[in-house]
């Protein structure tokens, strides 16, 4: 049985979490790291924009402003998402080898474990191809994913109790698709905790790829790239608005 790395790196900024997560993705394809699943929450709500999308077309920067919401450019594509705390989002960086296939084979392989994680809950979800899980017609999980190498990287989010309000001022495509977004908290008439959503989704992820997933921590060389990621990159104007 395979072994992956767990970090669950709790409350933090955009810019950290995708600078880490392209740190993790670097050295997993240098094969200086684990294969690892990254867990993560936003300590202050965050638009994560595609890497190919331009950030005055899809984010309500007076909006943006008012409220607090910072804005990264993450390394996948697809289209611009709100994060806050009350999303669990999930990054799993892995060989080409351990998640076999074309992309929508990988994103039909993960949200099949996002479905199993949602049903230790109750919640009956179904997964709309290529990249969305849905209850009941609604959204509540997306994912978007990239390939460097011989390594895969995905990473999206279940929404737990997030500010759909917030959501829907600050994305404006997000005003034609809010009724079609639910929450685990809307599903069930109460808001499960944090943890109580991260375990259940380690779980699936060790059933569904049989492997076992042991708690561990950056390498002092992923820490050293995360940071200048951070300071060169992530947390730098000219490239979150290149375009």
């Amino acid at each position: 049985m395979d072994t992956w790395r767990l970090i669950d790196s709790g409350f933090k900024d955009a810019a950290y979490t995708a600078a880490a997560d392209e740190a993790m993705l670097i050295a997993r394809n240098e094969r200086s790291a684990p294969s690892t699943l990254h867990l993560y929450r936003r300590d202050a709500p965050a638009v994560s924009l595609g890497y190919f999308q331009k950030v005055r077309e899809c984010v309500d920067l007076t909006v943006a402003r008012e409220k607090g919401v910072s804005i990264v450019r993450r390394m996948s594509g697809g289209s611009a998402i709100y994060t806050d705390k009350g999303q669990l989002i999930y990054s799993l960086i892995a060989d080409e080898d351990e998640l076999p296939g074309t992309a929508e084979d990988v994103f039909d392989k993960i949200c099949g474990v996002l479905i199993d994680a949602l049903s230790s809950f109750g919640i009956e979800a179904e997964h709309h191809r290529p990249n969305d899980v849905l209850v009941g017609g609604r959204k509540i999980s997306g994912s978007a994913q990239a390939r460097r190498g011989r390594c895969v990287a995905q990473h999206g989010t279940i929404l737990v109790d997030t500010d759909l309000a917030l959501m829907n001022r600050v994305l404006p495509s997000a005003k034609r698709a809010i009724d079609g977004m639910t929450t685990m908290a809307l599903e069930l008439g109460y808001s499960p905790s944090m943890d109580s959503v991260a375990k259940a989704l380690v779980d699936s992820f060790q059933r569904g790829f049989d492997v076992r997933i042991v708690e561990g921590r950056l390498s002092d060389v992923e820490e050293r790239l995360t940071a200048r990621l951070i300071e060169t990159k992530h947390s730098a104007e000219e490239y979150i608005f290149m375009r």
